[in-house]
């Protein structure tokens, strides 16, 4: 399985990747291996995924959500995040959803 996913950084801004080991890529992010971006914006949280059966699919879908605007991503989190466990490493999903404004 290959996925597209959204992390919400330290300094609240987004990153966007795709991986085929969601959890690994999550851990790498967070050691300061996972990106140069991620790397001075840590801890960074998932804050939104989507999966799909190739690498080709998921690299396609990356490159759509890194031409939203900020406002656009946010829309996008907050209409998905009922695919998302109420765990707390998403805790980040649920407080943002929260705030009206952005519905």
């Amino acid at each position: 399985m290959n996925y597209t996913y959204m992390v919400e950084c330290a300094d609240k801004t987004f990153y966007c990747g795709w991986t085929n080991h969601l959890e690994k890529r999550m851990k790498a992010h967070n050691s300061g291996k996972g990106a140069k971006y991620t790397k001075s914006r840590r801890p960074v949280a998932l804050v939104y995924y989507e999966m799909y059966e190739t690498k080709e699919e998921a690299m396609k879908r990356e490159a759509a959500i890194k031409k939203m605007s900020r406002r656009q991503k946010e829309l996008l989190i907050c209409s998905k995040k009922e695919m998302v466990n109420k765990s707390s490493d998403f805790s980040v999903i649920n407080n943002k959803c929260r705030d009206k404004s952005l519905i």
